[in-house]
């Protein structure tokens, strides 16, 4: 017969077994989903971590500006798409900064923030040979402004300092062309005005006005370069309202170029006759219509036959102007039979208040300088070219090109 309490004792460890059990497969379970719900963290906080950092990426990415992050030691940790397009697209993480500049001075004031841990800043002017865009500079002297600046860093972490490299050259060379443009306007203009000062100081404190000869005399040089200075002023105007957006509001309108070109040739019908020069107009349509600012082209036009019969004050000489049309465009020429252009000046006559007059006497009215640049900035405001060729004693020749479509300006 069996014994009551060894079988209540067996149900009762039976019983404990299988509440250890089951204990214990509740516990593999818990722990099971526990690695299982870590594992999902670390993955999520990880996916969050690299969209964070590509969203960062895609940010700095969007800069125009050259983008860096330095580590303490002066290595590069970070760089956008703009700084990889900058640097030659050269692989620039673990780089030092020291070797990714061709000229130092370009990480002057980074080394200043490393060492100080103050913002630095600073604007340097570089030669072609050493800009950052190393042989894709074509521009001459460029010019770069670098900012530099320590963030903020976590605790126990090391500093990181971020660099912003802003390419200025344009803003430079704005810069540079109004200082010259007023150094040069200024120069212009003194010069006939300290003779007029001069012819008017004779005048009037050595009695020369009782002497009716010689203040005739006096006053026609006075009158000459008083035209001088009323040429270089409206000249002025010309160029400052083509190159202030005013270009943009051009009156666009057709008109007949034969009617242009006989305008221009009225101006300068006396120049023409005194030199006893021939004028030659080449058109296969003698009705021909283009589509532009009439005021802009007679300037053009006058600005290139004056300049041909200044250059060329000996009688004889050959003025030819042509016009025909060319697929999409208008080809346009001006040429003479002169003396020609040296090759050494060709690259730089349409620079403001350049000259090639250096044969001409120190007594002549010399131009304004500007006529020239007037030209090449009206063709280009009218969507148009301009080149010139020149061999001297034989024939110098400016081609334009004008579209036949323009846009026309709103009234």
């Amino acid at each position: 017969m069996t014994d009551p309490l060894a079988i209540f004792l067996t149900l009762v460890a039976l019983a404990a077994a299988t509440a250890w059990g089951v204990t214990l497969f509740k516990l593999r379970a818990l722990r099971q989903s526990t690695r299982d719900q870590s594992v999902a963290s670390r993955a999520r906080l990880e996916r969050e971590l690299s969209e964070a950092h590509d969203e960062r990426d895609r940010l700095l990415d969007a800069l125009g500006d050259a983008f860096l992050l330095v580590d303490a030691a002066g290595n590069i940790r970070f760089a956008n798409a703009a700084a990889h397009g900058l640097l030659g697209m050269r692989e620039l993480r673990g780089r030092p900064v020291r070797e990714t500049f061709l000229d130092p001075r370009l990480a002057e004031a980074l080394l200043r923030c490393l060492e100080t841990g103050e913002p630095a800043q600073a604007r340097v002017v570089l030669p072609q040979q050493t800009s950052p865009r190393g042989d894709l500079e074509t521009r001459g002297l460029n010019a770069w402004i670098i900012d530099a600046a320590r963030l903020p860093a976590p605790d126990g972490g090391e500093p990181t300092t971020r660099i912003i490299l802003r390419d200025v050259t344009t803003e430079h060379q704005t810069e540079q062309i109004r200082k010259d443009f007023v150094a040069n306007a200024s120069h212009e203009l003194r010069t006939p005005m300290a003779i007029i000062n001069g012819y008017l100081e004779n005048l009037l404190d050595d009695d020369m006005v009782e002497d009716p000869q010689m203040a005739r005399r006096f006053l026609s040089v006075m009158r000459k370069h008083a035209e001088r200075i009323s040429r270089i002023v409206e000249d002025m105007l010309v160029i400052s309202r083509l190159e202030s957006g005013e270009a943009a509001a051009l009156k666009i309108e057709p008109f007949r170029f034969r009617s242009c070109v006989n305008d221009v040739l009225e101006r300068l019908e006396s120049v023409i006759r005194g030199q006893q020069a021939e004028i030659l107009i080449l058109m296969s349509d003698e009705s021909l219509v283009v589509q532009g600012d009439r005021f802009y082209w007679t300037q053009v036009l006058f600005n290139l036959v004056e300049n041909a019969l200044k250059q060329n004050p000996h009688p004889g000489l050959r003025v030819e102007i042509g016009c025909d049309s060319a697929g999409a465009d208008h080809r346009i020429w001006v040429a003479d039979n002169g003396i020609g252009i040296p090759s050494a000046d060709l690259p730089h006559i349409f620079r403001r208040f350049y000259r090639v007059e250096k044969h001409h006497s120190q007594q002549e009215i010399k131009g304004t300088g500007l006529g020239l640049s007037i030209v090449k900035r009206a063709i280009e405001a009218h969507g148009g070219a301009i080149t010139v060729s020149s061999v001297p004693g034989r024939e110098t020749k400016f081609s334009m090109t004008l579209p036949k479509t323009l846009a026309t300006s709103a009234a």
